[in-house]
């Protein structure tokens, strides 16, 4: 680049890295400064000192407060906050509906009676007319490297509830990171000493305490702020839930382990019930009752916070791949002997490996680091090989997964939630040939999920997934660009550099500054370069009718309102193409699916494949669901079918779009009873030939993902997974794939 600017006598915005340091320094946008405190052992020494006691350790910290500045002043976020809680219905039958964090029961209950620890509202004059801003806050250990030295950190993030779900989701900055926390270590004779324990967890408490410090004022006595749609307002700030897995749970709530940190249910029989734990009653246990009755009986060590869901810790890595996955294991240990259950897992590996890709993802076998992947693919791999009720287990498990996954939630969502979490517990009895128990908290938690809908909303906007999501930006990479000599300083510092550029691309964004640069351009899209006419895409593609298609095709643009079916119309009448064409690899399908990873709109984008050589190995044909116009909801009102090739023509000066598809036909009226999953298979004719049809791009969805219906047969061990769809002769519906198929493939 400086050569180039050389030549035309310029010089460069920055002379060296140097300089552009400097610059990004003095920036004053999104600059909240990194402060220290240190905390040291103070209580009562033995005779024998143990190393941990007279180490100092650092934590440092952002201002919250300034840090909820930022977010609240943030330009980008002026259509995606909301500033007063509210409660939202379904305007056809006026059933309640919770989405965004302001839509739920505890912020509409915090604004009456804010703050919750004096009177109501209308009797606290400071308070009128605030805005209540709820601090969301979450922390979990990190691992940057494994065998190189203390590589562990342990970041906090915050949030404001105001921020709706989408944005907070979207991994942009609504999620900051306002600190790292101390991890005190001991060698392995100390690391099991009642005091130790103590002051890890008072460590803990104490530095989120002070960290917290400059929040406490303004939580009773408003601020005015600046927003992010140029309005000032009065704002209130309240401690909301926290983000955090089980393991941190107990320690934020001060419960023994095995215990619920939401309720006082007996650790020996979690699901019997129990009322929530409060702080009246903790405060009444602490009082009045010894501490080892505490621990033994109640499972108390102290006070108690708020906490949020957990989808990924509770759920998906719990109760799924550390509970049902490793249980199928055992059970068919324990029926079948180690050596016929090693060949039944084995074969079960192969039908994972078999799946076939969807939207650039390959299911290789899998090895236990990828739980989200294997739940969209292991209930079909287990059929045949497991009891029916086993199989149910698993489906009732997903479906309550993806029904509390949903970016909004109504009352009947609410009663579908309840009735899989009953059929859950019902057929999971089938387990107890190998599981000593079902009193497991993971599990537990799942009879809590009701009641936390309605307090804090949509569970997708308050799950672990995304504090684990933002460790990639804010301290894996930032380590990674380090010298990892003292990388905890150079961290922060990168930190507050990405703010700063993150603010600053904001604001000269909101100025127009950044309106066409030389990336305007979009990338032409990828074209095969061999087959230009129908002729030769017929050839290449082995459908030798394929002008006849086109014809049929064009007949059915032309005249939409004509009922009759192009096969019966001569020949002669039908519309003539030139030949001419141009084919693609892909195409992209852009549709509104909120509950999945997407932009701040809610708006998801994939890549749909018909590739001749993907990835230089392999021929890859993608299938769709297609809109049939029907008015029917779900299955029924789509079909399903396998993308042979896309391509575009010209006639009479307009461009048709279309895809060359072979037609996939149902299987029964309704989903399989054991897997909940629609069964297809491929469509052919009387004949025997395959049953072809061109149709317009847009009458196609989004991408479908179909995984065999395998059987109890095992399946060769040469079987590809890019051969399974011409292997095969029946496929489920795989509305597990992610959680847009889910709400619609039912």
């Amino acid at each position: 680049m400086a050569a180039t600017l050389a030549r035309h006598h310029d010089t460069p915005p920055f002379a060296d890295h140097k300089d552009l340091h400097n610059v990004i320094d003095a920036t004053q946008l999104g600059d909240v400064p990194w402060q220290c405190f240190s905390a040291q052992y103070s209580g009562e020494r033995p005779k024998v000192v143990p190393p941990w006691m007279d180490d100092e350790f650092e934590v440092w910290f952002r201002d919250p407060c300034a840090m909820a500045h930022n977010i609240l002043a943030n330009p980008a976020y002026k259509d995606e906050i909301d500033y007063v809680p509210f409660r939202e219905y379904d305007a056809l039958d006026d059933t309640r509906r919770w989405k965004d964090f302001m839509s739920r029961d505890w912020a509409w209950q915090q604004a009456v009676r804010l703050p919750y620890f004096l009177d109501t509202i209308s009797e606290i004059p400071e308070t009128h007319g605030s805005s209540l801003v709820p601090i969301i806050l979450g922390s979990d250990k990190t691992i940057v490297s494994v065998g190189t030295g203390n590589n562990e950190y342990y970041p906090l993030y915050a949030s404001i509830g105001n921020v709706r779900n989408n944005v907070r989701r979207a991994h942009r900055d609504a999620l900051v990171i306002i600190g790292f926390l101390a991890i005190p270590k001991t060698d392995k004779k100390h690391a099991k000493d009642d005091v130790f324990r103590i002051f890890h967890r008072q460590l803990f408490h104490s530095s989120l305490s002070t960290i917290l410090s400059s929040l406490k004022p303004v939580m009773t006595t408003y601020e005015v702020v600046c927003c992010g749609d140029g309005h000032f307002r009065r704002v209130i700030y309240s401690l909301g839930p926290y983000i955090a897995d089980y393991e941190e749970q107990l320690v934020l709530s001060c419960v023994v382990k095995h215990w619920c940190p939401k309720c006082i249910a007996v650790r020996t029989d979690l699901d019997s019930g129990g009322i929530y734990h409060c702080r009246e009653h903790t405060d009444f246990l602490i009082d009045e009752l010894h501490a080892d009755i505490l621990w033994d009986e109640y499972g108390l060590i102290g006070d108690i916070v708020l906490l949020s869901f957990d989808l990924l810790h509770q759920l998906i890595k719990g109760a799924f791949k550390d509970h049902l996955v490793d249980w199928v294991a055992k059970y068919l240990k324990a029926v079948h002997g180690t050596k016929r259950s090693e060949e039944i897992m084995s074969d079960i590996d192969r039908r994972v490996a078999a799946v076939a890709s969807f939207s650039g993802r390959d299911f290789k076998q899998w090895m236990g680091d990828d739980s989200k992947a294997l739940m969209k693919v292991f209930l079909p791999a287990i059929e045949g090989h497991v009891p029916q009720d086993m199989v149910r287990a698993f489906r009732a498990l997903l479906e309550f997964c993806y029904l509390v996954r949903r970016n909004v939630v109504t009352e009947d969502t609410l009663n579908q939630i309840q009735d899989a979490l009953r059929r859950f517990h019902q057929y999971r009895k089938i387990f107890d040939v190998v599981v000593p128990t079902f009193s497991l908290p993971r599990q537990h938690s799942m009879t809590h999920y009701l009641d936390m809908i309605r307090l804090f909303g949509a569970p997708n906007g308050l799950c672990s997934s995304i504090t684990e999501s933002k460790h990639i930006k804010a301290v894996k990479e930032p380590w990674q660009w380090s010298s990892r000599h003292n990388a905890l300083g150079q961290m922060l510092v990168t930190n507050q550099h990405l703010d700063k550029l993150a603010a600053s691309q904001v604001d000269f964004d909101a100025r127009g500054m950044l309106t066409g640069t030389i990336l305007s351009s979009a990338l032409a899209a990828l074209e095969r370069k061999w087959a230009q006419t129908v002729a030769a895409l017929a050839h290449e593609v082995a459908v030798p009718d394929l002008r006849r298609l086109i014809r049929h095709f064009l007949f059915s643009q032309l005249n939409p309102d004509d009922a009759r079916n192009p096969e019966d119309i001569p020949a002669t009448s039908l519309p003539r193409h030139p030949g001419k064409l141009r084919v693609f690899n892909s195409a992209a399908a852009t549709f509104y699916a909120p509950s999945d990873p997407s932009g701040i709109g809610g708006m998801r984008r994939e890549h749909i494949c018909a590739c001749p050589l993907w990835r230089n190995e392999y021929l890859r044909n993608d299938c769709i669901f297609i809109n049939t116009g029907s008015d029917a909801e779900g299955m029924r009102g789509l079909e399903v079918a396998r993308v042979i090739c896309f391509f575009s023509f010209n006639h009479n000066w307009e461009v048709y779009p279309c895809a060359l598809i072979h037609w996939f036909e149902k299987i029964g009226n309704d989903p399989d009873e054991n897997t909940g999953m629609w069964m297809v298979a491929p469509s052919f004719h009387e004949d025997g030939s395959k049953n072809i049809a061109v149709i317009h791009i847009e009458t196609i969805f989004r991408a479908a993902h179909l995984i065999p219906i395998y059987g109890s047969e095992y399946i060769p061990h040469t079987l590809k997974f890019y051969h399974s769809l011409d292997t095969f002769h029946s496929f489920y519906v795989n509305k597990y794939a992610d959680h847009h198929a889910f709400e619609i493939a039912f």
